[in-house]
């Protein structure tokens, strides 16, 4: 989709103990036998909750959530009852592997066309992991930033694996500090999405090195202050006119309507975007956080739909 100026996408700044992001997807070419990926995939899903981390999710999150808690905590701490899904590459359809999903078992996540849903976008999910190859391509300026050199090396990967040559050129990769994105391109982005580092609930459950556990939940208590940083610079860098998407994979209030109030009630030029109409079309596959505001929400896993968590805010710059 070509946009009058330029679209953005703007990442985390240097990399935190943290850590963040979301998931990139397979490498080009990537494929693993079936019997290798089942026994890899048994090794995550038996791995050791990590206790310190979920005493310290139990004593926030049973003030924040309640009774919600519960029923989120019993999804994240049992992968087996994870769900697992396959976007498929929009440059390169194939209804061979349509069919091919279908016969392993894999639905559509969306059952019919949905308000804000690009037709375009097609999701399978399935309760058995699997691995397929990379649907590599057979077309607005995108600018999008990793610090982390694996992480943009991961990211570069999967954009050519994706992207096809015609429009790789158009999209280009960069490591810079996210914090200092506004100072340097100042209103130059029609959309930002801010992909934050966060407490990334889901994977912290599961850490192994407790010396990095007892180390991410003290500095846990910055990671705020971090957010409302990418965010202001997310602000100086969108255009008058222009949307802000802010998302994490936590349950944290702290690091999320938190750090959103905090834009609002001190950036008299930015306001909330009501979203409700997408959130009641996606309830069905999705369990929402009831009593969220308009302008967000947030996903909490829950048997049979086992996403998230995953916390979406989004924002506009007024003229």
């Amino acid at each position: 989709m070509r946009l009058p100026r330029a679209a953005g996408l703007l990442l985390p700044p240097p990399p935190s103990p943290a850590g963040a992001g979301a998931a990139l997807g397979p490498r080009r070419g990537a494929a693993r036998a079936p019997q290798q990926l089942e026994n890899k995939t048994k090794g995550k899903l038996q791995r050791q909750i990590c206790q310190v981390v979920l005493d310290h999710f139990e004593k926030q999150y049973t003030k924040e959530l309640g009774d919600t808690w519960t029923r989120v905590r019993d999804v994240l701490t049992h992968p087996l009852c994870w769900q697992h899904a396959v976007l498929l590459n929009k440059f390169s359809w194939s209804s061979e592997l349509e069919n091919t999903l279908c016969l392993k078992g894999y639905r559509p996540l969306f059952q019919e066309t949905l308000p804000y849903l690009p037709g375009s976008l097609k999701c399978y999910i399935s309760r058995t992991p699997r691995r397929f190859p990379a649907q590599k391509h057979q077309i607005g300026q995108f600018h999008c930033n990793e610090y982390d050199g694996l992480r943009s090396r991961w990211l570069k990967q999967t954009l050519e694996s994706f992207i096809p040559d015609p429009l790789i050129n158009s999209i280009t990769v960069s490591k810079l500090d996210g914090r200092q994105i506004g100072d340097l391109n100042p209103e130059l982005y029609d959309k930002i999405l801010v992909d934050a580092p966060c407490s990334n609930d889901r994977s912290w459950l599961f850490s192994s090195d407790i010396q990095q556990t007892m180390l991410r939940l003290i500095q846990r208590k910055e990671l705020s202050s971090l957010q409302l940083q990418l965010l202001r610079s997310a602000v100086k860098a969108l255009r008058p006119g222009g949307s802000l998407v802010y998302s994490t994979c936590t349950l944290s209030k702290a690091e999320n309507s938190d750090v959103i109030n905090l834009i609002l009630n001190s950036c008299s030029n930015i306001l909330p975007v009501d979203i409700s109409d997408m959130s009641k079309a996606v309830s069905q596959e999705f369990t929402l956080l009831s009593g969220t505001r308009q302008h967000e929400l947030l996903v909490l896993p829950e048997k049979e739909k086992a996403w998230g968590p995953m916390y979406v805010a989004k924002l506009k710059k007024i003229i």
